[in-house]
């Protein structure tokens, strides 16, 4: 038996959404711009999946932008806006030090065409003080970025009150929601926000889609240039089985999230208990106020590269962070970022759970644990 402990990373397609992505594939091939009754069933299945995102989002249909990737749509968010902005107006972004390499490296590349950059802290838990967007917004912000929750620790943020701090000094606001989708309710007018980004495969839909749900009146120019499709925002014809898949994942999320969190978030919380009850020397990482399938622990006197290998061995699959920084030497941006030391932040694993995780695979997890951390700190004392 292999147990899955890592749907942070990405998840399993749910079969209902195999057997929607495969009737596209060999019902709706027509082009969804051709004006022919191929390229119309087409647009009825491209036009079924944004409605289905919409109401995942509380949003209008006609606000969802289709993308290749949460990370397109993170870029497209960013660099959408910036290139929007009139030239001598705002040239100030800010984001938080904790954000995905999608929105961190996006602003490092804007910061070398002339925009200015601030990256907020956050305290111990991973958590941003919306005191400290106050002290760095200024008059020039065009556009405020933070990610809704963190992928390695899960911290959820203050997104609301945070973006009515940014909409009262004239900023926009952008929220990176490709972790909390699927897995914990969101409600756009609620949270406030201008624009989110969504990723299909982290709430059991295909690789390869995405989708920015950008507020209605909120100007961007698009990164991609071509035809006119997406209202004029992402040229190239639409992956339409993709996306078929994205909108039937989002329904099945819609209805299921708000049950399946507390099914989740009980499983979650009893791996996290058994682990500190039968391995000492271990630590959570983040705050209690998480998406509920996510905990990050930390192993004293374990490498977390090792430990994972070890597990992994043992038929169960975690991770060390961001599966987009998987093989680097350094530590974890984020944990770093909350003040954890370089020892530390090397010895913790990610366990992020997903709707098919199991009672009996938490018990086997909290078993085989002990056994592989004695062995690996034992041989970190025989090296030293």
């Amino acid at each position: 038996m292999r147990i899955y402990l890592d749907h942070n990373a990405t998840t399993p397609v749910d079969s209902t959404v195999i057997e929607a992505m495969d009737h596209a594939l060999r019902n709706c091939f027509g082009n969804p711009s051709s004006v022919h009754a191929y390229g119309q069933t087409a647009k009825a299945a491209l036009d079924g999946g944004r409605a289905a995102v919409a109401e995942l989002l509380n949003a209008q249909p006609s606000e969802i932008l289709f993308t290749g990737s949460g990370t397109e749509a993170d870029n497209l968010a960013l660099r959408g806006l910036a290139a929007a902005v009139q030239p001598g107006t705002k040239n100030h972004l800010i984001a938080t030090a904790i954000e995905h390499e999608a929105v961190l490296n996006t602003l490092k590349a804007l910061n070398r065409t002339g925009w200015t950059t601030s990256l907020l802290p956050v305290d111990e838990t991973g958590t941003v003080d919306p005191t400290s967007l106050e002290q760095a917004i200024t008059d020039d912000t065009a556009l405020v970025s933070v990610m809704h929750a963190n992928n390695e620790i899960g911290t959820i943020q203050p997104i609301s009150e945070l973006a009515t701090i940014a909409h009262q000094h004239g900023a926009l606001f952008h929220t990176d929601a490709v972790q909390t989708a699927g897995k914990y309710p969101i409600d756009v007018a609620t949270l406030g926000v201008d624009l989110l980004s969504i990723s299909a495969h982290k709430f059991n839909g295909p690789k390869g889609v995405g989708a920015l749900w950008v507020r209605r009146g909120t100007r961007l120019i698009p990164e991609m240039t071509g035809g006119g499709q997406e209202k004029n925002r992402r040229a190239g014809t639409e992956n339409v089985p993709a996306i078929v898949g994205l909108g039937v994942a989002a329904r099945l999320a819609k209805k299921a999230v708000e049950h399946q969190s507390k099914v989740t978030a009980k499983l979650r919380d009893d791996l996290e208990s058994g682990i500190l009850s039968v391995v000492s020397d271990t630590f959570i990482n983040g705050s209690s106020n998480r998406v509920p399938n996510t905990t990050n622990i930390s192993f004293t006197g374990v490498e977390a590269e090792s430990l994972l290998i070890a597990l992994d061995l043992a038929g169960i699959a975690v991770s060390t962070g961001s599966a987009c920084s998987s093989g680097t030497l350094e530590p974890s941006h984020v944990l770093k970022a909350m003040g954890l030391s370089t020892h530390r932040a090397q010895n913790s694993i990610r366990f992020s759970l997903g709707l098919n995780n199991t009672e009996t695979e938490i018990v086997r997890t909290i078993q085989t644990l002990p056994t592989l951390v004695h062995k690996l700190r034992a041989l970190s004392r025989t090296g030293s």
